[in-house]
């Protein structure tokens, strides 16, 4: 929050936001300002809508997935909600969280966060752009090269490890944000294997360079 705070930040992009905890979090530490949240699992979005109540400046966006394409993705859906992803799950993920692993599945429309920018009339504001989505953060990073030199700040979950099938890791996600145009601010520890020790995710900001 102090981060936010110290840049100015008025306006939140929360993708990946699965039943609003993070914004539940911003804005009980006395964030004031805009929050657009997208999230494209029906149970989750349901609980979304319900946390927005809490503040007038809380947009939920009709329940979608967030990409490099437009068009219908297929979420795998955990058992745990949160660990939720358009992508396979890989054995060190189940194995260090028995409690996400797959019960089903369920289309979901995904857009570019170019495209809803223009549908939602580019609002302006200092952004930050925080994306939580299990795997797919690259592709959601692909999907907003037209609104990224809007952006002030980035936070997003980071894998150290291939969690899912596919996935980009923190290596190459640090090496895109840099080369956009942004600074390393910190990281703190994600999801962690608790039997080992090992931190399997990190939670990641980076804010542009003056």
């Amino acid at each position: 929050m102090r981060q936010i705070q110290h840049k100015g930040i008025d306006l939140v992009w929360d993708v990946g936001a699965n039943d609003g905890g993070f914004g539940r979090l911003l804005y009980s530490q006395g964030y004031k300002g805009r929050m657009f949240s997208f999230e494209p699992q029906s149970k989750a979005h349901k609980k979304l809508c319900r946390s927005a109540t809490i503040h007038g400046n809380w947009t939920v966006a009709p329940r979608c997935a967030v990409g490099d394409q437009e068009g219908t993705l297929t979420m795998n859906l955990s058992q745990n909600t949160l660990s939720s992803s358009a992508l396979p799950m890989l054995k060190a993920h189940a194995e260090a969280a028995p409690e996400s692993i797959y019960i089903g599945t369920e289309e979901a429309p995904v857009y570019t966060l170019d495209k809803l920018f223009e549908q939602l009339k580019r609002p302006k504001g200092k952004m930050l752009l925080k994306i939580d989505t299990q795997g797919y953060e690259s592709q959601v990073l692909a999907g907003a090269k037209e609104i990224l030199p809007a952006v002030e700040g980035i936070y997003l979950e980071m894998s150290l490890t291939p969690l899912y099938e596919g996935q980009v890791l923190y290596g190459e996600l640090y090496q895109t944000i840099l080369e956009a145009g942004f600074e390393f601010w910190g990281a703190s520890p994600g999801f962690s294997n608790e039997e080992t020790g090992r931190v399997l995710q990190v939670d990641g900001s980076f804010f542009r360079k003056n």
